[in-house]
């Protein structure tokens, strides 16, 4: 033991000396096949499944912190299939692997079709598990904007054994006021309010901060318009409205950072946590 803890030592002490190796392709998957990896993972499906949901998260963060301005994030679906092929009750993967696809660029690559695709194939190996139908419902309402359809998951996955009693509500506000701000905000709310995942309570928190974002930021448009009508022009900087009275300070947003100037509009700063928007025009 001490002869072998000496030569790690001294291979560590080698290695530090040693210039850095050339970075390979990182982007590159060499089985694609999830029925090949499971011939291949001659029994150890579920520890496969864990490596691959590892590499499936890595892959997502890395590119969403890239600052490459063309960011690929090709190989998400295909490690995310590999994950749940190999382990078809991996319901963490399902779940917050939609999100990720479905999540818009630059924060993710923007693709619902694949992200629906994923979870109907959660639930065929899993049909009663009612949290997998609420994120089917989640991905028609958010990014869709497709309400019927939405209710109509959010209504299945309350029929499910262990469903909350409030899913039931949910389905009939998305059917009653699908596109308003203020159903949006409950069904958010349910999800921060209910949701057992920490990921998924903090990120429909997220999604409430964003809906918050734009009821003030329609607010600042208007005292922006009563600005130019009092004084003839748009302002040049904050500091002009609150001289005018119409604010007692530089506004910010849910998140604490000042809002940007430009004219008559307003915006989020470009590092905002709260980009990307969704369309206001749809919420109202």
């Amino acid at each position: 033991m001490a002869a072998l803890l000496a030569s790690a030592v001294g291979l560590q002490v080698f290695r530090e000396h040693q210039p850095p190796l050339t970075a390979g392709p990182d982007e590159m998957l060499y089985v694609r096949s999830p029925e090949a990896m499971k011939r291949m993972a001659l029994s150890y499906d579920s520890l496969l499944a864990d490596v691959y949901w590892i590499r499936a998260i890595q892959h997502y963060g890395a590119t969403k912190r890239s600052a490459d301005a063309d960011k690929s994030y090709r190989l998400l679906y295909p490690l995310l299939d590999l994950t749940t092929s190999l382990d078809p009750r991996f319901d963490t993967a399902y779940q917050f692997g939609a999100i990720f696809l479905a999540e818009p660029p630059p924060g993710g690559p923007g693709q619902p079709e694949q992200a629906i695709a994923l979870l109907q194939k959660g639930i065929e190996a899993q049909p009663d598990d009612w949290r997998l139908l609420q994120a089917l419902g989640f991905i028609h309402y958010w990014w869709y904007e497709d309400y019927p359809t939405a209710a109509r998951w959010f209504d299945e996955a309350a029929r499910r054994p262990g469903a909350p009693a409030w899913m039931a509500s949910l389905a009939a506000v998305t059917l009653a006021q699908g596109g308003n701000r203020d159903a949006s905000r409950q069904v958010w709310r349910s999800i921060a309010e209910n949701e057992g995942e920490e990921w998924f309570r903090t990120e429909a928190v997220r999604r409430l901060n964003q809906l918050d974002a734009l009821d003030q930021m329609d607010e600042l448009r208007r005292i922006l318009g009563a600005y130019r009508r009092r004084v003839g022009q748009a302002p040049s900087r904050w500091a002009d409205v609150v001289a005018a009275g119409l604010l007692r300070g530089v506004p910010v947003d849910p998140l604490g950072a000042p809002y940007r100037l430009d004219g008559e509009d307003v915006a989020l700063e470009p590092t905002s946590r709260l980009l990307p928007l969704p369309n206001p025009a749809r919420l109202r």
